[in-house]
């Protein structure tokens, strides 16, 4: 390994773990969502998986393409800019859309109580919840859940900007192999981060009693992403 490659490998590791430490999206959204539909760990960690590999693959994809077209960094920079731009929108919109189906589930899952009649005359009062009762053992029984999929194409069409100048500092020079192992260590490294900060964030989770807030879990999860897209469009998070 030349001194050269060194350096950028050790640029690289650190914008790609600073990069998505300092971008909530990254890992709040997995979060909020494992929570409100009691994802196991392994699911959690799976579509945080897809969803890193979608989200550095398609920035790959654009770089070697940018590469093999020779086209200017600054054009590539400019067109993850607007991919950007576009996300940051779609991003908070999923949020609020999210928010508001999850207050609406949250108000016609309130608790409410029947009165049921023995047969020696006996009131005996039977409280439940519609919602939990009824719908989601209907959502069990084949129901195809959206949600982790809206994320997925939301992360593959969202840029990963920092990676672009990276790959394209040694390609500039021609030296691909050292361009392919560039863009490999981010993508591990980026991935990596985002699995170590949803797998801490969901045990944790798991160790705090939340029942009275259970029925405003997926309100909680549209309203995490909702401030998280407003951190987007607004904060340059």
């Amino acid at each position: 390994m030349t001194q050269e490659l060194y350096l950028l490998l050790l640029t690289t590791i650190s914008i790609a773990f600073v990069h998505t430490l300092t971008g909530p999206d990254h890992y709040i959204p997995f979060i909020v969502i494992a929570k409100a539909k009691k994802w196991s760990l392994s699911k959690t960690s799976f579509f945080t998986v897809l969803c890193g590999l979608g989200h550095v693959g398609s920035s790959v994809i654009l770089g070697m393409i940018g590469i093999a077209l020779g086209i200017a960094i600054g054009k590539l920079e400019f067109i993850e800019g607007l991919r950007g731009s576009i996300i940051s929108y779609v991003f908070t919109g999923f949020g609020l859309v999210y928010l508001a189906w999850g207050l609406r589930r949250a108000y016609r899952n309130r608790p409410h109580k029947h009165v049921h009649f023995h047969s020696k005359g006996e009131p005996h009062v039977h409280e439940h919840q519609h919602n939990e009762e009824h719908l989601h053992v209907h959502e069990k029984e084949g129901k195809i859940n959206i949600t982790p999929w809206v994320l997925f194409t939301i992360f593959a069409l969202g840029p990963c900007e920092p990676l672009i100048p990276l790959v394209m500092f040694p390609a500039a020079k021609h030296d691909y192999m050292d361009t392919t192992i560039v863009a490999v260590v981010f993508s591990v490294i980026t991935i990596a981060t985002m699995l170590g900060l949803v797998l801490i964030t969901s045990f944790g989770f798991k160790l705090f009693p939340m029942k009275t807030l259970e029925k405003y879990n997926h309100a909680i999860a549209g309203g995490s992403i909702f401030l998280c897209g407003l951190g987007m469009l607004f904060l340059g998070l």
